[in-house]
């Protein structure tokens, strides 16, 4: 970045920066990951300069048959990745993804049905502050106070006495797998369209770790980085009797001209996720996470649900006399990100909950296995058995720094394997 250098240094020394967090740090927040260097090459390409109203084919603007190729390319990888009917790539965020789904299926005043924010969804699942609460009512489910997984037979009752327009099942903190069927059957029962949010889990269907929502919604939508290791964006997939009501839910609804050169990451990301060892990818996310939730367990630490099935754990820090807040500042002191999250029924604060969300995906991008997460969880452990330890902090982070080398992030090692040099 020579000439961004230049031209405005005090970008660049924040890019800079941020590039050696990412590369000295651990990465444990659950929804976040490490793009390929052809993902990062593909977004930072001339497609930014193109105006694309429309969709391939079919745009309101002269000059796209080249960026038409790149939006084609996403749409057929990722139909093929999922064995979807119909799918749109132009949603900016999960957020707009979500929300283009409400679109499509929704009038404004219809019930929904998704699960609580404050037992594991998402704030476009009916949060009263965000849009998806204020326009459309929103009945919460939620997860049994004794297994802390999801109470299918509560969801059942809800959506029999409520008669919801709409249910929705995902999670942004929920360590267990989802039982898609179940609410399949349910909303056939109850006459409602089934619109499933997988943002989180996306890589793990894509590599065979996780059942396939997409042959039993009518809606699936998804984030393409997460576990799918993608730029920052939104898909959205459905049936081909949606298809119509979809694509003009994102443009003209929601959208003006795509970001062609996200859309362009987003066919390198599906592109990558087709290949076999993807699946090796998301089989080492599991189980990765398998012996973090191990490790921490052993280490007296309680776990939401008792351990994980998918890429991440939620911890319950007043189990160690800690908060969520204390025990992300901490860790973060020491090298270790996270993020501090609420926990099923918790009776402490949003922004200063009884939890901490972990998850593996962008440390398995790394190249880690089993052992290396073995010693993953004892750097946690050391720093948070002592949170106020300042020398601790230290000592754990400079042998962080020395760790993390031997797992270079995937732009470094494309770096290296370029340049045929060494570490």
């Amino acid at each position: 970045m020579d000439l961004l250098r230049e031209l405005d240094p005090e970008v660049y020394e924040a890019i800079t920066a941020e590039e050696h967090r990412q590369r000295d740090d651990l990465e444990l927040i659950a929804s976040e990951n490490y793009t390929s260097a052809a993902v990062m090459e593909a977004v930072g390409s001339v497609l930014t300069n193109k105006y694309a109203e429309g969709l391939p084919g079919k745009r309101y603007y002269g000059g796209c048959q080249f960026v038409d190729r790149a939006e084609q390319l996403a749409i057929d990888r990722v139909k093929q990745l999922f064995g979807a009917e119909h799918a749109n790539v132009q949603p900016h965020s999960g957020a707009s993804a979500n929300q283009a789904v409400y679109f499509a299926a929704l009038e404004i005043g219809d019930p929904v049905l998704a699960m609580d924010l404050a037992q594991g969804g998402h704030l476009t699942h009916g949060m009263k502050l965000n849009y998806s609460g204020r326009w459309f009512p929103t009945v919460g489910y939620g997860v049994d106070p004794k297994t802390e997984r999801i109470d299918y037979d509560r969801m059942t009752t809800l959506a029999r006495e409520h008669k919801p327009k709409l249910i929705l099942a995902g999670a942004s903190a929920y360590p267990r797998a989802i039982d898609f069927n179940r609410f399949a059957e349910v909303a056939r029962e109850v006459g409602a369209t089934f619109f499933v949010d997988m943002a989180h889990i996306a890589g793990l269907v894509a590599g065979g770790e996780h059942e396939n929502p997409v042959p039993v919604a009518d809606f699936v939508s998804t984030t393409t980085h997460k576990t799918l290791r993608g730029p920052r964006g939104g898909v959205v997939l459905c049936r081909k009797d949606w298809a119509k009501k979809l694509d003009s839910g994102v443009f003209p609804g929601l959208q003006g001209g795509p970001l062609m050169h996200v859309i362009a990451g987003k066919a390198v990301c599906f592109g990558e996720a087709l290949r076999p060892e993807f699946k090796d990818y998301a089989r080492q996310v599991v189980a990765n996470a398998k012996v973090l939730a191990e490790e921490l367990t052993r280490a007296g630490f309680r776990l939401v649900s008792g351990g994980t099935d998918n890429h991440l754990v939620l911890i319950d820090m007043t189990s160690k006399g800690l908060t969520g807040k204390i025990a992300e500042s901490a860790l973060g002191r020491a090298g270790i990100t996270v993020n501090k999250n609420l926990i099923p029924f918790d009776a402490r604060k949003p922004m200063d909950p009884s939890g901490i969300r972990m998850g593996t995906p962008a440390l398995t991008t790394r190249g880690m296995r089993e052992d290396a997460i073995r010693q993953v969880a004892a750097f946690i452990v050391e720093v948070l058995e002592a949170p106020d330890d300042a020398a601790r902090a230290e000592r754990v982070r400079d042998a962080i720094r020395e760790f993390a080398r031997d797992y270079p992030v995937p732009a470094d090692a494309a770096s290296v394997a370029a340049s045929g040099r060494t570490r």
